[in-house]
């Protein structure tokens, strides 16, 4: 891609539609240095190849080469794949896990001679721009580790407690907020009948089944070992938030979670959930709120497994002094 690049450079002093192609290259590579993430960048990409190239398909992934995971950043249009006759891919590398993969393709075979017609031109700026996009990979990849939890991908706990107030103040929501504080029972013996590997397979599949029942607004983290804070903030009511509390439940109790590949070994857990309300003009601090989200989730593992209960609704005498000096943040 190098070597298109420099002839276009050498075209252009005598070929009008090579100094053009350049312009447009230069113009594009302008244009990503001022986004400001790594969607942005693929937004600008797809944007640049409709104008020049009418290309109306495209797809912009990050592979994670350890984790043999796929991430799909941005997808335009209609539905292709990497071996369709009338498709295209660019991976664009870095020098830790994660690579970008670029693939567009063409909506008929005369559109794709006219891509090829003019390919060159594409190779060239994508050699010219894959320093931007190596750069918006490893802001990605920083932003990730310092507010990702390693195991589950959830916010850690670092970065839910040092932007939950600002999230809340962004949303504008005047209602109620509701802290949910999701615990799987009888976490240890997982670690102490299998290993590790398996208590984190746990703690994956509860992650996904958090996240399958939740909205784009709503904020999860992990706090502690076996502990998730979900701040639902999209739900009218406290009944709303508490149907979603035992939609996990139940949703949780009937996950597979196979302990060994070559047995096909299954594993299934259950969880309590503990729910606190919080109100933006209350006198109790957003602090107060999970907190006694974390004692009603004590006293519901109390009670047994899968079960919900709501701080409002526990006795004054019922252990709570246990909690006088538990300080969560």
């Amino acid at each position: 891609m190098k070597y298109n690049m420099m002839e276009l450079i050498k075209d252009s002093a005598t070929n009008k539609h090579s100094f053009e192609a350049l312009e447009s290259i230069y113009n594009l590579q302008e244009q990503l240095q001022y986004a400001t993430n790594i969607k942005q960048v693929a937004e600008d990409i797809f944007a640049w190849l409709n104008k020049e190239f009418k290309i109306t398909n495209m797809i912009f992934n990050l592979f994670d080469i350890n984790k043999n995971t796929k991430t799909q950043i941005l997808s335009k249009g209609e539905e292709f794949f990497l071996d369709d006759e009338l498709s295209h891919f660019f991976i664009i590398n870095t020098h830790i896990s994660l690579n970008a993969t670029i693939s567009f393709s063409a909506s008929s075979k005369l559109h794709f001679k006219m891509i090829e017609d003019q390919y060159n031109t594409i190779q060239a700026a994508f050699f010219q721009i894959s320093f931007i996009v190596q750069s918006a990979i490893l802001k990605k990849n920083f932003i990730d580790s310092a507010s990702l939890d390693s195991v589950t991908n959830v916010y850690n706990r670092a970065y839910l407690i040092k932007n939950l107030e600002n999230h809340l103040r962004i949303s504008k929501k005047e209602e109620e907020v509701y802290f949910l504080m999701v615990g799987i029972d009888r976490f240890k013996a997982v670690i102490d009948e299998f290993d590790y590997d398996v208590a984190d397979k746990v703690l994956i599949e509860l992650a996904k089944v958090i996240h399958s029942n939740i909205d784009s607004f709503d904020l999860v983290g992990r706090l502690g070992n076996d502990e998730f804070l979900v701040t639902i903030l999209n739900k009218s009511s406290e009944d709303e938030a508490e149907a979603l509390a035992y939609k996990i439940i139940y949703d949780f109790v009937n996950t597979d979670i196979v302990v060994d590949e070559l047995t096909k070994q299954i594993l299934r857990k259950t969880v309590c959930i503990g729910m606190d309300t919080f109100k933006k003009n209350d006198e109790k601090s957003i602090n107060e709120a999970i907190k006694n989200s974390d004692i009603a989730l004590y006293e519901a593992k109390n009670k047994g497994r899968s079960q919900f209960l709501k701080f409002s609704t526990i006795n004054e005498t019922d252990n709570v002094e246990l909690f006088d000096n538990l300080e969560l943040f």
